[in-house]
């Protein structure tokens, strides 16, 4: 595993170890902690700049799916390099202030870390994966370690409502981009961004080029908050501050203008592309400009703010596309100066705007409020606040000497140079593009003075606030002010990022304008004389303090642009749409008749599997490779169908679970005679442990009911039951069938053949479970524990409620608290006498199954089940609170330690560049015992046994602790 995988994967790991911080005496603030990760990421990713500099990026791959083209590689270059600096960077800033305005006392700090990190995780994984479906899943865990940021203070309704809103839209424009991803696949044969990006004569002129190009864009557009999907993070700001100032400014939002940037060198000199990217984006900056204006809320003005900014950064990003259209290097060269202002203002965007969210809460945390109209007059309270405020504010504004002054104007210059491309009709829609961008600029610094001297000059309202205003403590004041000074540093000295990261990051955006060996000439200047875009920028300053001024005069800043209509309104009232017709739909089917729903289960596998089986004549008897029937097969056949067909007609319950457990042991004989001890064993003691759940459970069925009138309903039963026979009946003699209608070969033979060469192992059912299939095992052994804890929940609930549920005469409902019913142990001396001899014998088989599972019958899934079996005994015969005081193990605990086991072993596999879950073996000789094989898989087979333990003993105790 090389640097970069290992500077992904220190997140999630201290993420995991947060939670442990607890425990330390003292309990320290664990911010101190955390911020060493980040802070050690953003040191790595500085000390890879004079590589990636010199064009030397880093590619490092672990295989995952290869047969499907997944692998997890990594990619290093100037873009990635760049965005995982502000995501590090920027993180450990934000972790700084978070020590400071996260009260550990009050809140849950060590959540909010947790998710913190899992965030900055997944983040380093989009910009850093070099396979696309692997940015896909971080991608997605963006939004959900996002919706967990966002509703933090999930008491409170708005932020639940945001997050709900940021995730359902960004999800769904993930959907849309992984269709994209997929569309990609099938044009290229490859999931590889370096690989489809050399394959771009394969993309050009194909008919799936344009719907791929939408599906990509859906998912950016979604991400990036562009018109009309930003109205998801306007509701986000309803996080903490230190969220909003992370995700909002440098890392969340910045994913779909990465997403643009890696994949303009596939479509760059489509027109769509340009068009798509260019228009959303002028569209987006002067609908945020314009937004923004008409706040009272500070973070809500930042937030629209943010909208803008980022349609600002996505325009140029379309405009600097259309380098790829001309085959003159000069004319490529002149427009790809549109991409190196988008750099260079997302630079300046993510100091300057994250530096703004700090001191919106800093106000908030030192005032008790972010209302506009009841602030003021902090000017002189609150000295070091406000200098940074005037950092931020002017150069977002875009006035020298700030960064953002720069990168504005170079922006001007790519929307003049707009209309001298004569390609895909610019010259009539030329005028439209300096326009627009005039217009929002107007707009954008009329708000940040808005923000800035209404909250800081004027008369103080100390009435207004719900605390006494004061300056911040130093240690909130540490990083926004070492983001403002960025943001002068920035623009004073461009050079500094002229070719450490904006060269490396256009090359990596623009790989085919230039030839090997050359680089962009990045030239960034204050003054080049009396040009347009000087007198541009002297007009929106001039308008802008005329805005500013006449702002609380100018009706239609303040009033809604449509009375009726909002796209707000339109989301709201299309989820209510959807929410009610799905819940008429499900109204319709969920009857909460378990008959009901097995009905639909089985009937729509009898019709499908028919359908596809017929279609694909697949359908085959084939009988002359069968083995002839023997008498004891007939003889236990028998038995079994009369046990089966009498289960229906039996009068108690009792009855039919004895007969319904008969028909699992004479499964179990079939396994015997068939020679298949590891399926014998496993199915004896699954029946063993279902028959004992359904006595548990016996007390809490309601009484069988015999009716005449259920001809029907019997009727129903038999051909569902007689369908579902059947169809599984031909399906398996169609497998079974030899002769040319076999399409594949029998897979039996490879297991047979590998099983001891490839994992060490001898018995090959359990090799199979452990190690070739052992992505099923885990995913199996998950979903028992979910089960599991399901089932302790909804008991654990329903003890809650019944504790509450009163009788009219005071007394509480036997059937309800379960007074009367006799506890789950026996008064039998003899049970208790064998009990004791038995459950020993038990258990030590079932450790001999555990460690021969390997090479003989046996393993951890068997094993478990034989362990919670000699448990279950011992429980029933001296009763659960002896059971509980002889062994105090919280089974819910171990059956998590067993998973944790189970996930490590695959994750370890990691470390040696093998896949996940990859097991090892070898011999070594010890003394006494001589040569004794050692298998990871031995590892990975206990945590399936602690797992089964504690899941099995989970439901057993609960259930037969319900009373």
């Amino acid at each position: 595993m090389s640097t970069l995988h290992a500077a992904i994967i220190l997140p999630f790991i201290l993420a995991i170890g947060v939670p442990l911080l607890k425990r330390l005496p003292g309990r320290p603030h664990p911010g101190w902690a955390v911020l060493l990760g980040p802070a050690a990421l953003f040191i790595y990713f500085l000390g890879q700049i004079p590589s990636v500099q010199a064009g030397q990026g880093i590619v490092s791959t672990i295989p995952w799916i290869p047969s499907l083209g997944i692998e997890v590689t990594v990619l290093l270059d100037g873009l990635s390099l760049l965005f995982a600096l502000l995501i590090s960077g920027i993180g450990a800033l934000v972790t700084l202030y978070s020590i400071f305005y996260m009260d550990k006392k009050r809140e849950a700090v060590h959540r909010f870390y947790t998710y913190l990190l899992l965030f900055m995780g997944a983040m380093l994984g989009v910009v850093l994966s070099d396979n696309l479906i692997v940015l896909y899943g971080f991608w997605e865990l963006t939004s959900i370690s996002s919706f967990l940021l966002i509703s933090f203070w999930h008491h409170r309704e708005r932020s639940r409502y945001g997050a709900f809103k940021s995730m359902l839209i960004t999800v769904f424009g993930g959907l849309a981009m992984l269709a994209g991803f997929v569309l990609l696949y099938r044009m290229t044969g490859t999931f590889s961004i370096r690989e489809i990006i050399q394959s771009t004569d394969l993309i050009k002129g194909h008919s799936l080029m344009l719907p791929t190009l939408l599906l990509v864009l859906l998912g950016a557009f979604t991400k990036s908050a562009q018109f009309p999907f930003h109205i998801w993070l306007p509701d986000a700001m309803e996080a903490p501050t230190p969220v909003s100032a992370y995700l909002h400014s440098a890392t969340m939002v910045k994913a779909g203008l990465y997403l643009v940037a890696r994949l303009t060198p596939v479509f760059a000199g489509q027109a769509a592309w340009f068009w798509l990217v260019s228009a959303v984006g002028l569209i987006t900056l002067i609908f945020g400009s314009f937004k923004a204006i008409k706040q009272t809320d500070l973070k809500a003005m930042l937030a629209f703010s943010t909208i803008s900014q980022l349609g600002l950064i996505m325009a140029l990003l379309g405009l600097g596309s259309a380098s790829g259209y001309f085959t003159d290097i000069q004319q490529s060269l002149f427009y790809s100066k549109a991409t190196m202002a988008a750099i260079f203002h997302l630079l300046n965007h993510a100091v300057f705007k994250g530096a703004l969210f700090m001191v919106v809460g800093i106000v908030d945390h030192e005032t008790g409020t972010r209302d506009i109209r009841k602030l003021g007059g902090l000017m002189s309270i609150m000295p070091v606040t406000f200098t940074v405020a005037l950092i931020g504010t002017f150069s977002m504004a875009g006035i020298p000497p700030f960064g953002g002054f720069l990168s504005k104007e170079m922006f001007f210059t790519a929307v003049l140079n707009a209309g001298e491309m004569g390609i895909w009709n610019m010259q009539t829609w030329s005028l439209w593009f300096p326009l627009i961008a005039w217009v929002a600029s107007v707009f954008t610094f009329a708000y940040s003075m808005v923000l800035l001297f209404r909250t800081f000059t004027g008369k103080l309202q100390e009435q207004e606030l719900s605390k006494r205003p004061h300056e911040a403590p130093v240690g909130m004041l540490i990083s926004p002010v070492i983001m403002a000074s960025l943001a002068l540093v920035f623009g004073l000295f461009p050079g500094l990022l002229s070719y450490s990261l904006i060269e490396p990051a256009m090359a990596s955006i623009l790989p085919g304008l230039l030839a090997p060996g050359e680089k962009f000439q990045v030239s960034i200047q204050f003054w080049h004389g009396w040009t347009p875009e000087v007198f541009m920028t002297i007009g929106v300053i001039a308008v802008g303090i005329l805005v500013f001024a006449l702002s609380s005069k100018i009706k239609a800043l303040h009033n809604p642009l449509f009375t009726r209509f909002s796209l707000n309104g339109v989301y709201d009232s299309g989820l209510r749409t959807m929410e009610r017709s799905s819940q008429w739909i499900t109204n319709k089917y969920m009857t909460g008749s378990v008959r009901h729903y097995l009905i639909y289960i089985f009937a729509f596998l009898i019709v499908v599997l028919g359908v596809i089986m017929f279609a694909f004549d697949g359908f085959s008897l084939d009988m002359s490779s069968y083995a002839p029937v023997t008498i004891y097969e007939t003889a236990i056949l028998l038995a079994l169908i009369i046990a089966a067909s009498a289960v229906p007609f039996a009068n108690s319950r009792l009855l039919a679970i004895i007969l319904t457990g008969s028909v699992g042991y004479m499964v179990t004989l079939f396994f015997v005679i068939f020679r298949a001890p590891d399926l014998a064993l496993t199915q004896l003691i699954v029946e063993t442990v279902s028959v004992t759940l359904f006595l548990l459970c016996f007390y809490h069925l309601p009484k069988l009911k015999k009716e005449l009138s259920v001809l029907k309903f019997k009727l129903t039963n038999f051909l569902i039951s007689l369908g579902v026979g059947t169809m599984v009946t031909l399906i398996a003699l169609s497998a079974l069938s030899a002769g040319s209608s076999h399409p594949f070969e029998s897979i039996s033979k490879f297991f047979l053949e590998a099983s001891y060469k490839l994992a060490g192992g001898k018995n090959v059912v359990n090799v199979i479970l452990v190690d070739f299939r052992g992505f099923d095992t885990m995913l199996e052994i998950v979903v028992l524990g979910i089960a599991s804890l399901g089932i302790y929940a909804m008991i654990r609930l329903s003890l809650d409620d019944e504790q509450q549920v009163q009788l009219p005469s005071g007394k509480l409902d036997a059937a309800v608290t379960g007074k009367g019913l006799k506890p789950l142990k026996s008064n039998d001396v003899i049970l208790r006498t064998t009990s004791r001899i038995a459950m020993f014998i038990i258990l030590t088989f079932s450790f001999y199954l555990f460690f021969a599972g390997h090479n003989d019958p046996g393993g951890g899934f068997i094993g478990g089940l034989m362990t919670s079996a000699a448990l279950v005994l011992f429980a029933i015969a001296f009763g659960l609170k002896v059971m509980r005081s002889i062994i105090p193990l919280n089974f819910r605990k171990v059956m998590a330690t067993g998973l944790l086991i189970a996930f490590l072993t695959g994750l370890g596999s990691l470390a040696f560049g093998v896949p996940f879950l990859s097991h090892a073996f070898g011999h070594v000789h010890w003394p006494i015992m001589g040569e004794v094989e050692l298998a990871t898989a031995v590892i990975f087979d206990l945590g399936v046994y602690l797992t089964v333990v504690g899941v099995t003993m989970t439901i057993i105790l609960e259930i037969g602790g319900d009373r």
